[in-house]
Formats: structure tokens, C-alpha cells, sequence
């Protein structure tokens, strides 16, 4: 990765993965949900379900693979970013756009290859809330500031 990328990226990271995973705390906390079953939950994506079981080691594991995951959402914004100028251009419609793409790919291809019983967004007991605070997270605290650094970035160092 270019170095002048990993400083966005990094920025990115911290404050998209800090907005996600707060709005992951109180959402699943209007539901009932601890912060460490949350962050066990996010853990047993790439460890087994044993680990929900767990106690604040695995927690601390889950934060680490939040933040993992939303490095590599980063990194692949601003690689596309260096490729694609429009992404740049017009940052917002972008974030949005992306935020929407991330939330396709979370809901419909990685959680049912991991938990292939788990529910779709549009089969939870109250479909409108649970996509519109999906929605909410993956568009506006995810993919908008990814988007919006980028074009910060990208504006004060142009890529050739």
C-alpha cells in the first residue's frame, strides 16, 4: 500500500470504526445486548460461536476484528478513490452509495455465509427499524466520513 494512503486510511479507520461500533452499543443495547456481547458477537465472525461465550479477552478480540474489518473498508475506499475521481468529486453521494454497497455485502453475503439461520434485514420482527438504523450506521457513520476524508485527503495531495 502507498504510504501517502496509509495516513487516510488510518484516520478513517479510527473515526468510522469508533462511530460504527458506538451505534453497534446503543442499538443492540435498546435490544437488550451488553458492549461485550456485542463485541464477543463481532469476535465469533472469524473465531466460532464458541467465543460469545467468552469473557472481555475475546471482547478486546472483538473490538481488534472491528477495527480490522473496517481498515480493509477503508483501504478498498481509498484505492478506488486513486481510480475513480468521481469518488472525489462528489463525496457525499459516494459515502452514501458505498455505505449503502457495504451494508449489501454485510447483510446479504457475509452474515448468511457465516450464520446461514441468521435472518435478513428484511425478515427481523420489525423490518423498517432494523434497516433503517443498518442504514443509518452503514451510510451515515460509515461510508460518509470514509468518503469525506478521502476527498480531504486527496484534495491537499493530488495522485498523479
Amino acid at each position: 500500500m502507498a504510504r501517502s494512503l496509509l495516513r487516510p486510511i488510518l484516520v478513517a479507520t479510527l473515526v468510522a470504526g469508533t462511530l460504527d461500533i458506538l451505534s453497534a452499543f446503543v442499538f443492540a443495547g435498546m435490544a437488550g445486548a451488553t458492549v461485550g456481547g456485542v463485541l464477543r458477537y463481532v469476535a465469533s465472525g472469524p473465531f466460532g460461536d464458541a467465543v460469545r461465550e467468552g469473557g472481555a479477552g475475546w471482547a478486546a478480540i472483538g473490538l481488534g476484528v472491528h477495527y480490522a474489518i473496517m481498515f480493509c473498508m477503508c483501504a478498498a475506499y481509498m484505492i478506488a478513490a486513486t481510480r475513480i475521481p468521481a469518488l472525489l468529486r462528489h463525496p457525499v453521494v459516494a459515502g452514501l452509495l458505498y455505505g449503502l454497497l457495504l451494508w449489501a455485502i454485510m447483510y446479504y453475503l457475509v452474515k448468511p455465509l457465516r450464520w446461514p439461520g441468521a435472518n435478513l434485514p428484511h425478515e427481523a420482527a420489525n423490518p423498517l427499524w432494523s434497516i433503517g438504523n443498518q442504514l443509518f450506521s452503514h451510510c451515515i457513520l460509515v461510508g460518509l466520513p470514509i468518503a469525506l476524508i478521502a476527498a480531504r485527503h486527496f484534495r491537499r495531495r493530488p495522485f498523479g
